[in-house]
């Protein structure tokens, strides 16, 4: 086979067609890898790119997979994910992802086929409406009809994915438009004639908060996603604020390792499956400083009792964000990572030194010695929240990305792996998407290649998206499965317990492979860990192997997760471990299996 031509980049004047305008966008917007899976509708765009060597085209084995694993290396590297697939199904497929990018925030550009537009209505082969089914699940939509737009709109696409609240846009391209020349050129400069994101705070609101965390007396930082998506420089600007006020620090799932787990100031994640003294203190605080956070329902709990002793500011690049669940009493519209950092100088050139905030700490502490994640141990079974604790000490040194699915797993992994740095936490929040981990991995692998990338699974979730074990094994890329295998569908059988009085309504998986022999199947290392004394020896065994390793760690089958503020309850209702609550629902779940 000849050797792939690059584009002749002396020839720009030279009409193109509409997919070699598609893929020479994307080479000069700097894409490394592109997502996908082909079909009939985007066949001349797959051709462009085997005329080109670049990109790299990386092969799910289903769309819904190629979007998690943009999205994984959209999260883990700052940079966007792109995504080819074709129309119809394979729209269809990608709609879950595109809707998971969208709660999160993460930028993606997916790219889709269309039927070529006469014959868009008609109900042609592998039509449908994907404008139509995207619209209120991505952040914009394109259908494109005019070859001479098409690397405008790539361009476009890339700065409304990446600049204000970051999330996914969509580009639907008919083949005759994909087959139809065009002239293109690169834009000197892009913007949006609608769209124009604030980036920068107004000072006088960041003077006035300031001011406002200079004066409280139970100060919190409450910070959330976007300081991630902001970039390193943010988590490093919320570092040196906290320092300088000596406040504590929460965060929400998604912001795991905008702040260091290790700092004395940190309280843990809140919300839900928080921690008793993160929850408490955002309870009992007269001042909320929220940073990039949004106040979901899985952090407030009832919004009546939602921190109802506390002034609050909001500081967000979203203006839609502010005042949508929670009032506040300050909001800063702006770049949450310019916004500390505005703060940070602020403080610093009004001569505030940090406050005696001895007496909350001590309060603080109080709530501390209450052991929220402690857990019971077993002599014969293997606690899920140990196995995750021997993993985070055998791989803490290592600066792991860790990825995950959805369920317990996924809370154990929050509460008991600590995380020091930003982008090495991936996980799907808002949208809660089994199958999301072992695909996020694989982009995270591919921004990452030298890095250790592991997916903390459970062993329902890993069968949403288990085709794409092939994925790694095609492009030999070492990442470690290590699920937490329990034979339920974990949080649904604890809330059936704590709901449906132990009712267990189709949570049991009754028919598991043996995952060992899947691994070594698709041409992975299979290790089982049935056994205490198996598990340090089983993960040093995972990390030693250099290739793709599956782990099936047969933890406890009737393990919960707490703490835990059932729905609709306030952050003062925890049950933790420990309580009576607690007892009993692991009594009548014992009684009932």
């Amino acid at each position: 086979m000849a050797a792939r031509p690059l584009y002749d980049e002396e020839q720009d004047a030279a009409e193109r067609s509409g997919a070699e305008i598609v893929v020479q966008a994307l080479i000069d917007l700097g894409v490394d890898y592109v997502f996908g899976y082909p079909g009939g509708a985007v066949l001349p765009i797959y051709d462009a790119l085997f005329r080109q060597n670049k990109i790299r085209h990386i092969l799910a084995r289903q769309e819904g997979g190629a979007v998690h694993a943009a999205e994984g290396y959209a999260r883990s590297t700052g940079k966007p994910g792109v995504v080819l697939v074709t129309s119809g199904p394979g729209a269809t497929n990608a709609v879950t992802g595109i809707a998971d990018a969208m709660l999160d925030s993460i930028p993606i550009v997916v790219i889709t086929g269309q039927v070529p537009t006469s014959l868009i209505g008609s109900d042609a082969f592998q039509e449908c409406d994907t404008v139509g089914l995207t619209r209120h699940c991505s952040k914009h939509n394109y259908l494109v009809k005019d070859p001479a737009k098409v690397g405008q709109i790539v361009h476009e696409a890339f700065y409304l994915a990446t600049s204000g609240r970051p999330g996914p846009v969509v580009i639907d391209l008919p083949k005759d438009v994909q087959v139809a020349t065009a002239l293109y050129e690169k834009p000197e400069s892009v913007s949006h004639k609608t769209y124009r994101p604030r980036v920068d705070p107004d000072m006088r609101a960041i003077e006035q908060a300031v001011e406002m965390i200079a004066a409280a007396e139970r100060p919190i930082f409450y910070t959330g996603g976007g300081i991630i998506n902001a970039g390193v420089e943010a988590s490093r600007a919320l570092r040196a604020l906290a320092e300088a006020t000596g406040a504590p620090v929460t965060s929400t799932l998604m912001g795991l390792g905008a702040f260091p787990a290790s700092s004395g100031q940190w309280l843990g994640m809140l919300g839900m499956h928080g921690t008793y003294e993160a929850n408490m203190a955002m309870n009992k605080a007269d001042l909320v400083i929220a940073l990039g956070a949004r106040f979901d329902d899985r952090v407030t709990g009832r919004l009546d009792a939602f921190s109802p002793h506390s002034k609050k500011i909001h500081a967000d690049i979203d203006p839609s964000s502010i005042n949508k669940i929670v009032r506040v009493d300050l909001p800063i519209v702006g770049d949450v990572g310019r916004t500390l950092a505005r703060m940070l100088e602020a403080w610093e050139k009004q001569g505030r030194s940090k406050a005696d905030l001895g007496e909350w700490y001590r309060r603080i502490d109080g709530w501390r010695a209450r052991q929220c994640l402690s857990f019971p141990h077993s002599a014969t079974e293997i606690m899920p929240q140990h196995a995750i604790r021997r993993l985070y000490e055998a791989t803490k040194d290592k600066d792991p990305i860790i990825s995950t699915e959805v369920g317990q797993h996924q809370m154990w992994a929050a509460q008991h792996f600590g995380f020091e740095a930003p982008n090495r936490w991936l996980t799907s929040g808002g949208l809660g998407t089994m199958g999301y981990g072992m695909p996020a991995a694989i982009g995270a692998q591919l921004g990452h290649p030298d890095a250790l990338v592991i997916d903390i699974a459970g062993e329902a979730s890993i069968l949403m998206n288990i085709q794409e074990m092939s994925t790694a094994f095609q492009y030999r890329l070492p990442i470690k499965v290590f699920i937490l295998n329990n034979e339920y569908m974990g949080m649904v059988r604890q809330w059936q317990q704590l709901n449906y009085a132990g009712r267990y309504s189709e949570s049991y998986s009754d028919a598991l492979p043996d995952f060992v022999r899947l691994a070594e199947a698709y041409g992975w290392k299979g290790i089982r860990i049935s056994e205490q004394e198996e598990l340090d020896a089983g993960i040093t065994a995972m990390l030693d192997h250099d290739g793709p390793v599956m782990v099936d760690c047969r933890v406890a089958k009737l393990a919960n997760c707490f703490p835990m503020i059932p729905s609709g309850a306030a952050h003062t209702e925890m049950i933790l471990e420990t309580s009576e609550a607690a007892s009993e629902i692991s009594d009548a779940a014992k009684a009932l299996v």
